[in-house]
């Protein structure tokens, strides 16, 4: 409850203040874990773009942890991936120097990995048990911690399915999931603390509400069509824009039987399916932004849709520039960084969209 200016709720405000700070450290905790995820998702990003997803081959959850510490660890280790279709297709002959570059790159996102995990958990239990997370925050959040463990299973058989026979990477659709799932969590993880005690400051109409989670779902459906892109390596073809293979569509949309494997594994298709998303990703985002400034001018709900219209903007000026450059690493790494940057945003509008009003205050 906030204050009156009633002298009666003075033995209270010790305790409510209290609760604040507690509530605030939870707060901030779960802001740390979100842009430890976007740094997963760099770093996985990293990973994929330097052909390193595959460098180990086993999956150790626990002892996996520990790097090979002598010449004949790395010997093994560099033995294993010698068997693999990647080396004896794409990188035979490889230098045991080479392989420890690729292996550091997987190893450091697994290790990120493991390191969010006790980063989440280990604060969880704490806050916890000192009661500063009731019940139903705690049960959402042991939600999020479940998909997290389900992320490492997902993630081992995205590289499962690279180790097969004539496989030199992963299955696209397979890496989609691994991203998308990624997503959901960093998304989860802003809408829950950007909520956590927040109150709006005005009444917003549930149109714009119903939009700003529109776009938020809309932001995960583009970061899901991006993943194929990125599996499918969709981005090395059709490197002009607007224009794709010198129309506005390209042909062989449909090429492949059964079509439904189009969505998937036709370069053409999975490219031409993310650009008009971008396009409507865009459009949705600024008409959104002039209806919340027309609906309710000059407040947060209005600032926020249109800070969120820019960096759907910037992010489709920056997916132009990395498909015209044909994708090199430091512009497909930004884009990658700014989709999360973009979804964080829409995620923190949303819920804030739909938080409760605040309730009136009586005067005594």
């Amino acid at each position: 409850m906030s204050s009156t200016s009633s002298i009666s709720l003075a033995p209270s405000a010790t305790p409510v203040a209290a609760a604040s700070r507690s509530r605030r450290a939870v707060r901030t905790w779960l802001f740390v874990m979100a842009a430890l995820v976007v740094a997963m998702v760099a770093v996985g990003g990293a990973t994929r773009l330097t052909g390193s997803g595959l460098s180990i081959t086993e999956w150790k959850p626990v002892t996996g942890a520990i790097p090979p510490l002598s010449a004949e660890a790395w010997a093994q280790e560099f033995a294993k991936y010698q068997a693999t279709p990647q080396y004896k297709l794409l990188n035979e002959g490889m230098s045991l120097s080479e392989f420890q570059f690729i292996y550091g790159w997987e190893w450091g996102h697994r290790f990120l990995g493991r390191l969010i995990g006790l980063a989440f958990f280990l604060p969880l239990l704490v806050f916890w048990w000192r009661g500063q997370i009731d019940r139903r925050l705690g049960l959402s959040l042991l939600g999020l911690g479940v998909f997290g463990g389900l992320q490492g299973a997902v993630g081992w058989i995205m590289v499962a399915s690279g180790l097969q026979p004539g496989m030199t990477a992963v299955a696209p659709l397979k890496l989609a999931l691994h991203l998308t799932l990624a997503s959901a969590i960093y998304a989860g993880l802003v809408w829950i603390a950007s909520g956590l005690d927040r109150r709006r400051d005005e009444a917003v109409p549930a149109r714009l509400s119903r939009t700003a989670l529109a776009l938020m779902i809309l932001v995960l459906v583009q970061i899901a069509l991006g993943g194929l892109v990125a599996g499918s390596k969709a981005g090395l073809t059709y490197n002009t824009w607007p224009l794709m293979d010198g129309g506005l569509t390209p042909g062989g949309l449909f090429a492949g039987t059964p079509w439904i494997e189009n969505f998937v594994d036709n370069v053409a298709l999975v490219q031409f399916n993310h650009r008009l998303t971008a396009y409507a990703l865009l459009i949705v985002a600024v008409l959104h932004a002039l209806d919340a400034r027309r609906l309710t001018p000059g407040t947060g709900a209005a600032r926020r849709a249109t800070a969120l219209a820019g960096l759907v903007a910037a992010q489709a000026t920056l997916g132009i520039v990395t498909l015209l450059l044909v994708v090199p690493l430091w512009a497909a790494l930004a884009h990658q960084v700014a989709a999360m940057l973009v979804l964080g945003m829409a995620s923190a509008h949303a819920r804030l969209c739909r938080a409760p009003a605040p309730v009136a205050l009586r005067t005594v």
